[in-house]
């Protein structure tokens, strides 16, 4: 699958875009339709440890899936945001199989 990944104020490591493209890529077995994603990370300007944005938009035909998700690292933003998307691509999935 296509990731776009964007990271605000800061420069990405070849970890996390690695892992991003991991997760990004298992989504595919839940629904094969999906056409490209967008991934965009976020650093708030706040106090607060749980700073990190993770927006994930995924494009598949007829509609975008849009999941956003705010954390203490990057890495545990984007595993929640593609649970939530694995549980949105799996309800579309059903919703498809039933028209």
């Amino acid at each position: 699958m296509k990731v776009n990944m964007q990271s605000v104020n800061f420069t990405a490591d070849r970890k996390l875009v690695d892992f991003i493209q991991r997760k990004m890529d298992k989504l595919e077995t839940y629904y094969d339709k999906i056409i490209d994603a967008d991934v965009y990370l976020k650093v708030e300007n706040t106090s607060a440890k749980e700073n990190k944005i993770a927006e994930i938009r995924v494009n598949i035909p007829g509609d975008d899936v849009m999941v956003k998700k705010q954390c203490r690292t990057f890495e545990e933003a984007v595993d929640e945001a593609t649970s939530t998307l694995q549980r949105a691509l799996l309800k579309r999935k059903e919703k498809v199989r039933t028209h």
